[in-house]
């Protein structure tokens, strides 16, 4: 479980893109070219301001490079100033050994490999076949790599590959493994401990490691456990954490950790997808048994704003795992069917909705008023961002695939089972 610009082709001003970050600053675009610095790109939302990010490739057709991976792992890669990096867990000799892999963006290299945890073997058994013990996505800022591996522990790297601090002592019992990425907020690195009980939302002092707070769900649902990643938010100028868990979703004071708000989903639980942002509404997915889109106005929100502050919602098509994508005026997800829904974002009225084939995971991403939709099997799907479906292309690179691909200048990075692509003209 990996588990809205100039106005190019109906994507919404540069304005509201940029408004819509959420990176630490220094995770931005750098002279050097576009960053992709965090799980679903710099906004963390699937936004990407890359050009010339290739339409059309295949196993054996425009591909720059395909870089065999050792062990496994789901985690995205992230890219900044022509370096790639990664996680994954390599079993070696009856142990577990989870490493951070720095690979040079232009031809693939290895530059460094860090080991950072050994993992004990007893806590590692119950996994999900769609997961991996290496499936969240790293965060960049500044000259650091923060790592996270649930309940086996969090790192900090700097550049070169040398660990910074450890943090290993938030002990819990995970179920089907670990997902959810971490995001990096006013020198903290945040992310929810939602195991099969104690559910909690976590902030580390980013600089050390240590425990600034730990504030407990608290939640009704029978499945205390999820996998979701944090979104940072301005709401009326204030800056909120948004964090989906079992049960509910809510707002939470990033200094402190306090619960500002919550929207109750009943009984949803392993929620998957991580928060979209939009036109003063979020957009959540209460994921595991029957999915539901919420579309809610944090604006206002205080204690439980269920009755007062859900705008809309939809029940057709909802995804469990991939999160969803707002451009310009549209809201689109892919159910893990297969099924792809573009909708009113204001509203939830739908335009379309098409059956992509294929079961999927990834999240999608826009760039250049595209649409890219990855599926399980390897094959990236592209069409054009709009109130009426127009396909542009299938693209199959033959090997299995859950994670969220990276768009770039000129390129596309697509991490497989077994290996990493380039696309783009060779």
């Amino acid at each position: 479980m990996v588990w809205g610009g100039i106005c190019f082709l109906g994507l919404a001003p540069l304005s509201l893109a940029l408004n819509l970050w959420s990176a630490e600053p220094g995770t931005h675009s750098s002279a050097s070219g576009l960053a992709w610095t965090q799980f679903r790109g710099d906004t963390g939302q699937g936004i990407s301001l890359a050009t010339n990010v290739p339409v059309y490739w295949g196993a054996r057709s425009n591909v720059v490079w395909k870089m065999a991976l050792p062990g496994k792992g789901w985690s995205s890669p992230v890219l900044r100033e022509g370096r790639l990096y990664l996680t994954t867990a390599v079993e070696e000799g009856g142990e577990v050994l989870l490493r951070v892999l720095c690979l040079d963006a232009g031809d693939g290299k290895t530059v460094w490999a860090t080991e950072v945890f050994k993992a004990d073997p007893a806590g590692v058994k119950l996994i999900h076949t769609k997961n991996s013990l290496a499936s969240p996505t790293p965060v960049l800022s500044g000259d650091r790599l923060y790592v996270h591996f649930g309940h086996l522990g969090t790192a900090a790297l700097d550049l070169g590959g040398r660990v910074i601090w450890r943090q290993a002592g938030l002990k819990y019992e995970p179920m089907h493994g670990n997902g959810g990425s971490p995001v990096l907020v006013d020198g903290l690195l945040v992310f929810s401990c939602d195991g099969q009980k104690d559910p909690e939302v976590v902030a580390l002092d980013a600089a050390t490691g240590q425990v600034r707070w730990r504030t407990p769900r608290n939640t009704p649902a029978r499945n205390k456990f999820s996998f979701g990643t944090p979104l940072v938010i301005q709401v009326d100028g204030v800056t909120q954490v948004i964090a989906p868990g079992s049960g509910f979703v809510a707002g939470y004071v990033p200094a402190t950790g306090r619960e500002l708000w919550r929207v109750r989903y009943g009984e949803g639980y392993s929620v998957i997808t991580r928060p979209v942002f939009a036109h003063g509404l979020l957009f959540v997915s209460s994921s595991y048994d029957r999915p539901v889109l919420y579309a809610i106005r944090p604006q206002g929100a205080s204690g439980d704003a269920t009755a007062t502050h859900v705008a809309w919602t939809a029940a057709k098509g909802v995804p469990n795992t991939p999160s969803c994508l707002v451009v310009g005026d549209e809201v689109y997800y892919v159910a893990d069917s297969g099924v792809a829904t573009c909708a009113d974002a204001r509203t939830g009225t739908v335009h379309w909705n098409e059956r992509l084939g294929g079961g999927y995971s990834a999240s999608p991403f826009v760039a250049e008023g595209r649409i890219y939709f990855q599926n399980e099997a390897g094959v990236g799907v592209v069409v054009k961002a709009g109130k009426k479906f127009e396909l542009l292309a299938n693209n199959d690179v033959g090997d299995r695939s859950l994670a969220t691909p990276l768009p770039a200048d000129n390129a596309l990075y697509i991490r497989t089972a077994g290996f990493l692509f380039k696309v783009g003209k060779p």
